[in-house]
């Protein structure tokens, strides 16, 4: 498999490194670094801002096909835009819910109707989205879902609760997959709707965490309501929906998160450095074991990709969550480490550098997204054909 980019592709590359280099200056420069896991609510009208100056310059929603408002990109050219747009330390982007998680979907699987009303709005950053998956009792397992809806005339009436939604605070509209059929169980009877936040029958709760930021909620639904023709795909096929979800959620991103990645192995470096601790063999070696574990992680990527991208997956993409965790994980115990008692302090009004923000945060990554269990269990089973774990 030829993972190498083409003349045209690098061409494409200069292109983004000029206009980002062009652009990501003045207010915006202001705005470099900020956001990402653990630190979303840095500068959020700023980067929203931001990310509709993107879409006024055609650059988002890169892949998608142009009669959807993208540019129809090629696989290898949206990879060098994250890669490129990550080097350029740009602000996160507050979209990426919508973009790379919805708005494929709806590709897919959403009514011409469905599509003309949200699509736009995407990518022009008008509306924010957020994930209501995860549920207390069903984190991992969405088949346990118990969040249901009843559909009432011209309206779907949803009960029930999730937890874990991200920035569901700053949301317009949140994907809801919810039971739909009396006594149904597991993954049957579940469906995919459309649910707008701003409404008496949601309430939102955010859920402090380590970092002592709150990007996370539980979110309640109290006869929340939206329209019976926003259900995607047919009523009680909403577990094939949401798996087509999650399989776009480890898009070309990932790629632009590695690029992330590299630059926080920088970080430790270079803390490394100033506080001597760099001679050390035992730094040493976990700083070389880092570096090689990053460049596995980037050809694994690349290797997914390209097997999504001639229409094939394969177990590459059912570890791809396994790898990247703990890498990261094991990188925030690394800082820690290179911190050694410095890190044990914290600033005014418990004030968290970005190492130590790195450390607490990441301890979170083998959980969110599928637990590194439940990863197991997949591969073990779907990928290994091995016998399925004992359940209740």
């Amino acid at each position: 498999m030829d993972l190498t980019y083409s003349a045209e592709d690098e061409a494409f590359r200069a292109e983004v490194r000029e206009w980002l280099a062009d652009h990501l200056v003045g207010e915006w420069a202001e705005l470099r670094g900020t956001g990402g896991n653990g630190r979303d609510h840095e500068s959020y009208e700023g980067r929203l801002a931001w990310n509709r100056y993107l879409a006024s310059h055609g650059w988002t929603c890169l892949g998608w096909p142009e009669e959807h408002g993208g540019r129809g990109l090629p696989l290898f050219q949206q990879v060098i835009f994250h890669e490129e747009y990550a080097r350029a330390d740009a602000p996160t982007r507050v979209n990426h819910l919508g973009e790379e998680l919805l708005g494929p979907t709806l590709i897919a699987h959403g009514t011409p109707a469905q599509q003309e009303r949200f699509l736009p709005k995407i990518v022009a950053a008008e509306e924010l989205w957020c994930q209501g998956y995860s549920e207390p009792g069903a984190g991992s397992d969405l088949a346990g879902v118990r969040t249901r809806a009843r559909l009432d005339g011209d309206r779907w009436v949803v009960d029930g609760q999730k937890v874990w939604t991200s920035n569901a605070h700053l949301s317009d509209w949140c994907f809801v997959v919810c039971r739909t059929e009396p006594g149904s169980s597991r993954h049957h009877g579940l469906s995919y709707l459309l649910v707008p936040m701003d409404q008496p029958g949601v309430e939102v709760r955010p859920i402090q965490q380590l970092t002592g930021t709150s990007e996370f909620n539980e979110v309640f639904f109290d006869g929340a309501e939206t329209a019976a023709d926003l259900v995607v795909g047919a009523p009680g096929d909403g577990w094939k929906v949401a798996m087509a979800t999650l399989g776009f959620e480890r898009g070309v991103s990932t790629i632009g998160q590695q690029v992330g990645f590299a630059r926080e192995l920088e970080t430790v470096e270079e803390a490394a450095r100033a506080s001597g601790v760099i001679d050390d063999p035992s730094i040493s070696l976990r700083l070389s074991q880092a570096h090689v574990g990053l460049e596995v992680l980037r050809l694994h990527a690349l290797r997914t990709l390209s097997a999504y991208d001639s229409g094939s997956s394969g177990p590459e993409a059912s570890v791809s969550k396994l790898l990247w965790a703990r890498w990261h994980r094991d990188l925030g115990e690394l800082a820690m480490d290179v911190l050694g008692l410095s890190g044990l302090t914290t600033g005014d009004d418990y004030a968290l550098d970005r190492l130590q923000s790195l450390y607490l945060f990441s301890r979170a990554d083998t959980i969110y997204g599928g637990s590194d269990e439940i990863q197991r269990n997949i591969i073990a089973e779907r990928v290994l054909g091995l016998p399925r774990e004992a359940r209740a």
